[in-house]
């Protein structure tokens, strides 16, 4: 199969062979809806026959991801921008939809896509006011989450270039936030 004349394929992610974090190199995205895990090529010594974990199993798997988003919707609750762009009074249902997303994308479950089909996360934003200001404070709701987290600088990297790249793609319009 040829590739589109303007992209170039999509290459396969590296991997690094070690046990030590300090080597793990730091996986590429361009596309903040791809859905393949992202994996880090980690080769524990002695164990060949699964030669590379994902970064969902190297940051700490569920218990990670959920106090992530649990962390990140406290901000959100008291968001007068953000907050109100959620349906359900309720934040439940959006923290478990974030949760499985991030799983999902890290490499954890298919939970995702298994209940709600492909994420098309630009489309799925589209229907609510995201503009620089409301990125912004999901950013640092966000950031305050992350850093929550304690993980070793590489990986909160990662998982930060991440967060910051979906942030700016989500952005629909540049009009103030409606009062």
């Amino acid at each position: 199969m040829r590739a589109h004349p303007r992209r170039t394929p999509r290459a396969r992610r590296p991997t690094v062979t070690g046990t030590t974090p300090e080597r793990i190199a730091p996986c590429e995205r361009t596309d903040p809806e791809r859905s393949d895990p992202v994996t880090l090529g980690i080769r524990p010594e002695g164990h060949d026959e699964n030669p590379s974990i994902t970064f969902y199993e190297a940051v700490g798997g569920h218990d990670t991801f959920v106090k992530l988003v649990d962390v990140f919707y406290r901000g959100v609750a008291d968001d007068p921008v953000l907050k109100p762009m959620y349906p359900e009074e309720d934040l439940g249902p959006a923290k478990e939809r974030l949760t499985l997303f991030l799983e999902q994308y890290w490499g954890g479950p298919t939970t995702y896509s298994e209940t709600r089909g492909h994420p098309r996360l630009r489309q799925r934003h589209f229907p609510f006011h995201v503009n620089p200001d409301a990125r912004d404070r999901w950013l640092r709701h966000m950031r305050t989450a992350v850093d929550e987290l304690g993980l070793a600088p590489l990986h909160e990297e990662t998982l930060w270039d991440y967060l910051q790249r979906a942030a700016h793609a989500m952005v629909n319009t540049f009009e103030e936030t409606p009062s």
